[in-house]
């Protein structure tokens, strides 16, 4: 059986620049679930940051807890043996101790990496040698439909951003 997982925050915090920021992420959850996904929501937390230039602190947002979640199903699904095969779509080197704990652990299941468009990473691409890049046209050639329908009749059409 196939599983597809999605890890991801909510940027509340900044509707205040953006008042459709959540919406447009929350339409783009109710595609991905409509279609079997998995969600997996985490949170952002803030934090206040000392400039040294302006001699002040400023509020950030760090995305916590995506990628230890993304890690823990990771050797989840190994550890119950889910799966032969795990294909990670990201770029971010902090689940490479996790990806490294796994292939240690179970050195005959496959690990790799999608890397998104314009995103490459040396370290994953070492540690996983088999993974690949998406191109722009692969982005372009594998979207929902415009407007996408959900199984109870509604409607989401794509926001021009995207």
């Amino acid at each position: 059986m196939e599983e597809i997982y999605y890890f991801s925050a909510l940027a509340e915090h900044c509707i205040p620049n953006d008042s459709d920021v959540v919406i447009r992420h929350q339409k783009l959850l109710s595609c991905l679930k409509s279609e079997g996904v998995i969600i997996e929501l985490a949170k952002f937390k803030e934090k206040d940051v000392y400039c040294q230039r302006c001699r002040s602190y400023t509020k950030h947002h760090e995305e916590k807890e995506t990628d230890v979640a993304l890690s823990i199903k990771l050797l989840e699904l190994l550890i119950n043996k889910k799966c032969d095969t795990i294909i990670i779509m990201s770029g971010d080197t902090d689940i490479a101790p996790a990806v490294r704990t796994a292939k240690k652990l179970f050195p005959f299941n496959g690990i790799h990496f999608i890397f998104p468009y314009n995103r490459k990473n040396k370290e994953l691409k070492t540690l996983c040698p088999k993974s690949i890049k998406v191109s722009k046209e692969n982005y372009l050639n594998h979207q929902f439909p415009n407007p996408f329908i959900l199984s109870d009749g509604t409607e989401i059409w794509k926001p021009s951003t995207w």
